[in-house]
């Protein structure tokens, strides 16, 4: 039988991926796995909320073996326990190809898809793909100049030097020419995001409470990325990672600091504050 709770406020733990609750490797490693087993066994609903792909994220939930809910594009998808659509918004079709114009004049960046169960990408990208080593997905070419524009859930560019200062520019110039009709924000310093006017995980996060019958006060959330920010201020209690961006502690001033994903900080802080 599923026990009660410990804590009866919080019945949702919602957590990002990269940074925050696989390790440096990009896994999840057997202390992870069996926090979250022992968390679904507690009475408590779990949550993926990253930036990744579904069919990503989905392989991921398979290797811990609970039901759980996938926030997935930060925000663009949300599938339920039984991996069923709860939420979709696309970025709009007249914005994809204009967006990518602007980013392929930079030869430097790798430009990224995410369409339906596709994740496309316009030049190879190793460093990437190791981020997907424990689910298996990979990506395939797109032609950014003839780019798909139809069920696009985000766009999002890197670099391979990790230049932070580099993607900045680019923001600045995406925000001005598209930031009242999307949504623009780093994921990590090296990795821009877009998608979608008002998308974002903590508006994905209430849904998800909301078809439970709770409540944004009754859900937990972990992160570590500027992604992560209206997630963790929506949250009942947003713990950030001693590792993220000053950009994010800046953001959340107020909110707990904890450990690194290198230590396990987010299994260690389920084990010892709600198991």
């Amino acid at each position: 039988m599923t026990e009660v709770p410990k804590q009866e406020k919080f019945r949702i733990v919602a957590s990002d991926l990269d940074g925050t609750l696989l390790d440096t490797n990009h896994q999840l490693s057997e202390f992870s796995k069996e926090t979250l087993s022992a968390l679904h066994q507690a009475g408590f609903t779990f949550v993926f909320a990253t930036g990744r792909h579904h069919v990503d994220v989905s392989g991921i939930r398979q290797s811990v073996g609970i039901p759980a809910y996938m926030i997935t594009s930060n925000g663009a998808r949300v599938h339920d326990q039984n991996d069923q659509v709860m939420f979709s918004k696309n970025v709009p079709c007249e914005y994809v190809q204009p967006v990518i114009d602007m980013i392929s004049s930079d030869q430097q960046i790798f430009i990224h898809l995410y369409q339906d169960d596709k994740w496309l990408v316009d030049k190879e990208d190793q460093q990437l793909a190791k981020f997907h080593n424990q689910s298996g997905f990979s990506y395939t070419h797109f032609d950014p100049l003839r780019a798909p524009t139809e069920s696009i859930a985000k766009i999002f560019v890197t670099h391979p030097q990790h230049d932070h200062d580099h993607l900045v520019i680019l923001e600045d110039k995406l925000r001005h020419q598209f930031g009242h009709v999307l949504t623009i924000e780093f994921s990590t310093p090296w990795c821009l995001e877009i998608m979608a006017a008002n998308v974002s995980k903590g508006r994905a996060l209430e849904a998800v409470a909301k078809s439970l019958n709770l409540e944004l006060d009754n859900c937990i959330a972990f992160g570590d990325g500027m992604n992560d920010v209206e997630m963790l201020k929506m949250a009942g209690k947003g713990l950030v990672m001693a590792t993220s961006h000053y950009k994010v502690k800046a953001a959340l001033p107020n909110n707990e600091v904890i450990g690194s994903n290198a230590d396990h900080a987010v299994a260690q802080y389920l084990k010892d504050n709600l198991l």
